[in-house]
């Protein structure tokens, strides 16, 4: 059974807080030039920061590793100390979260993400192939925080979504009908930290995603292929597709 850990509050239903807005680009003030005007992702002074290697592997990974962060800022509320964002990559890698052919990039896919949280993060997690906003808001009462999977047109709410789902955000709660996110592509700082309607958010939700349990650490070590809470539904829950340049 999961062992308590202290978090935010021990009162389910509240929108966790602090969790300090993170991004999948080194350099914050270059998003929206990389979103919005073709820059290139490789060219940012603060790759290193993140952890890769090489410059090169930076510019080809950045723009699918919205998951990524999702995951650093849970930890970062957590535990205080998250790992690089490198190193979260590389772990969802080892995992089979990603499929790398050539440069060619897939994922993120649900449930070896899942297993990869659980095992090597101790994070109770679920894997949500299909995800309603009325099971959202239940998830969120709940006290978990949700990856969510968004059109990326969600940073400019007064925009309609080209699509539904493909980018992934964290959502730290649901107050006075109101969702609380934070979006690793944000372009400004009131996008990156979002408050939404919840009919607003709606309209962009893909309708799947991941709850995080950051009250809870599971037994360690915890083997390998078993995952936290309820288990997924392997057929629809390996469904990738998200982590796609924004």
């Amino acid at each position: 059974m999961p062992t308590t850990f202290q978090c935010c509050t021990d009162e389910p239903g509240r929108v966790h807080s602090p969790v300090p807005p993170l991004t999948q680009y080194a350099s914050p003030d270059l998003i929206d030039a990389i979103a919005h005007h073709g820059h290139d992702p490789a060219d940012d002074p603060a790759w290193a920061s993140t952890g890769a290697p090489t410059q090169q592997e930076y510019g080809q990974w950045a723009p699918h590793l919205c998951g990524m962060v999702c995951m650093q800022m849970a930890l970062l509320h957590r535990d205080q100390a998250p790992p690089t964002l490198w190193s979260l990559r590389e772990g969802a890698v080892r995992a089979g979260a990603y499929e790398v052919t050539g440069d060619k990039i897939k994922g993120l896919i649900y449930r070896p993400f899942v297993d990869y949280a659980a095992r090597v993060h101790r994070m109770p997690a679920e894997a949500h192939p299909t995800l309603s906003m009325v099971e959202l808001m239940a998830l969120c009462g709940a006290g978990r925080m949700v990856m969510a999977s968004v059109s990326k047109d969600i940073r400019t709410p007064n925009r309609t979504p080209s699509q539904r789902g493909g980018h992934l955000v964290l959502v730290l709660g649901i107050s006075d009908e109101r969702v609380h996110f934070n979006n690793p592509s944000g372009h400004t700082a009131q996008a990156r930290k979002a408050v939404l309607p919840l009919d607003t958010f709606e309209q962009y939700f893909g309708n799947r995603g991941i709850s995080l349990d950051t009250r809870n650490l599971l037994p360690s070590p915890l083997p390998a292929g078993i995952a936290a809470g309820k288990p997924a539904t392997p057929a629809r829950g390996t469904r990738p597709g998200h982590g796609r340049r924004l």
